[in-house]
């Protein structure tokens, strides 16, 4: 399967016309027709589902679409990192973050990149540690920097020292906010939100005495960012990182876990991974701003 039979592929699908994806790739019908029956009988599955006036793609076919995208993205960031000049360093790098506290990291080393590298494109993406995870895996993301608990064993990766404690965000006019801490007894009786993330679940059953079944746990989370807002307009109370979340939202509240639950920030990446120009350089400057 060849790269160009797969950009041939994404042009049908996005203009939903072989006469007018021919036209778009300059090359006429019968030709390009010819080339997706190829690429049919090559994978043994159909790929379209052809009406009078409009082709949608079958099953089979988004599943390709998805993958094509993926491949086709994979190849471009290939060949411009290969292109990239050391004296005129051009090139993209993707870092993923999952905290406002990595994220003040990044942007850090952002400015400080852009004005001795001005022609490099940073893309930063937010979400949750297993979110970053899985897009470095994947090589959609170069690196990031997630929290703790992560799996080890699959990453190099650099501890960032700061430390970040486990608390409840809630409303000042809840009754718990009379408090200096919570007590798994105390969360015992509310109403609760939760990160989504599997691995910080078992944590924090840990801290209840192995069963988080024991708190009233009424939904999940990935944004932070807006949990002031969530937790101000619900009422609800919210497992949370202190400076995870937007601390300049009037009428809500922290009070840290008792006994406390400390995590760090982690800048991870994939084993054995060889890096572009760009890329390196980043993650050096990256990695000094971290270590400070």
């Amino acid at each position: 399967m060849e790269i160009r039979t797969l950009q041939y592929f994404l042009t049908i699908a996005r203009e939903k016309n072989i006469s007018k994806a021919a036209e778009y790739l300059h090359m006429t019908q019968p030709t390009l027709s010819r080339q997706m029956k190829e690429l049919e009988e090559q994978l043994g599955k159909q790929l379209f589902t052809r009406g009078n006036r409009q082709i949608s793609l079958t099953d089979e076919g988004m599943i390709l679409k998805k993958r094509a995208e993926e491949i086709i993205s994979i190849v471009e960031r290939a060949e411009a990192e290969v292109r990239a000049n050391e004296e005129l360093l051009t090139g993209d790098i993707h870092v993923g973050c999952t905290e406002k506290i990595g994220l003040k990291h990044i942007a850090q080393s952002l400015a400080l990149m852009q004005e001795k590298h001005p022609f490099v494109r940073v893309h930063i993406k937010y979400g949750s540690t297993e979110d970053i995870s899985s897009q470095i895996e994947k090589s959609e993301l170069d690196f990031g920097i997630v929290i703790e608990p992560v799996d080890f064993m699959k990453y190099d990766y650099l501890k960032i020292t700061h430390s970040h404690t486990w608390g409840v965000l809630m409303s000042q006019e809840s009754p718990l906010s009379q408090l200096e801490y919570i007590t798994a007894d105390d969360l015992r009786q509310v109403s609760l939100l939760c990160p989504s993330q599997e691995l910080v679940k078992n944590e924090i059953a840990g801290w209840v005495g192995g069963n988080q079944r024991k708190l009233n746990i009424v939904g999940t989370y990935n944004f932070p960012f807006a949990l002031s807002s969530l937790v101000k307009e619900s009422h609800l109370y919210a497992l949370c990182f202190e400076q995870s979340f937007d601390d300049a939202m009037d009428n809500v509240c922290f009070r840290p876990l008792t006994p406390a639950i400390e995590e760090n920030m982690v800048f991870i990446w994939r084993k054995y991974q060889v890096f572009s120009k760009p890329i390196e350089i980043f993650m050096n400057m990256l990695k000094e701003k971290v270590q400070k």
